[in-house]
């Protein structure tokens, strides 16, 4: 599903920026460039980033 119309950037790329290690919007903001242009789909780019950190481990939290 397209999440960013402007950059054409889908929900999966975002699930993979956050595989690759990107933890926040900001993070997959400068990667993919979501939310950069009119920024209507950072609310829904967020939700998929919050969903895909509670779906993976976090091997660089500390115990």
């Amino acid at each position: 599903m397209y999440v960013c119309l402007c950059h054409a950037i889908t929900d999966n790329q975002i699930k993979e920026a956050v595989s690759q290690g990107d933890m926040t919007l900001a993070d997959v903001k400068k990667r993919l460039g979501v939310a950069n242009q009119c920024g209507k789909c950072a609310r829904m780019a967020n939700q998929i980033i919050q969903t895909q950190l509670d779906l993976e481990p976090n091997f660089y939290e500390v115990a």
